[in-house]
């Protein structure tokens, strides 16, 4: 039996936590809460939005909040989990400050979208309202089709 466990969780645009020094991991799926250890079967599960908990070489926990992914076991010593976002705490009260802070930032930049959004559309819209007022309704466009 291995005595360590390799973890990798994985978003779209980074890799948010690589151990290779996994002692144990709790998870939540749809049934509940598991465990793994190292020499566990090959297991694949969809995870829900949770917090991953797992002990490093020390006996220290380590966190990571979660928004959904599938976290797969292979070989008995390999967990990969991928998922949409990720944010690695080292503890439960560090990580809510952090998770809070990433809603916030995901809302900042959703509205600076939107905004710049409206500010293209505004322009495009004004561009359009002043190359069609410059003459006769329906001038510009009869003349490509003579």
């Amino acid at each position: 039996m291995r005595t360590a466990i390799t973890l990798t969780v994985t978003t779209p645009l980074a890799v948010a936590v690589s151990d290779t020094a996994v002692r144990s991991i709790r998870a939540e799926d749809a049934s509940g809460g598991f465990g793994l250890l190292p020499g566990h079967a090959d297991f694949l599960t969809v995870l829900g939005a949770s917090v991953l908990r797992w002990r490093g070489a020390g006996s220290d926990w380590h966190y990571c909040a979660l928004r959904g992914g599938v976290l797969q076991m292979r070989g008995g010593t390999t967990v990969d989990v991928a998922c949409r976002e990720a944010v690695p705490g080292r503890d439960l009260a560090s990580l809510e400050v952090l998770v809070q802070q990433a809603i916030e930032d995901e809302l900042d930049a959703a509205r600076q979208a939107r905004a710049e959004q409206t500010r293209l559309h505004t322009t495009a819209i004004r561009s359009l309202i002043r190359h069609l007022g410059t003459a006769a309704p329906g001038s510009d466009l009869a003349g490509n089709f003579r």
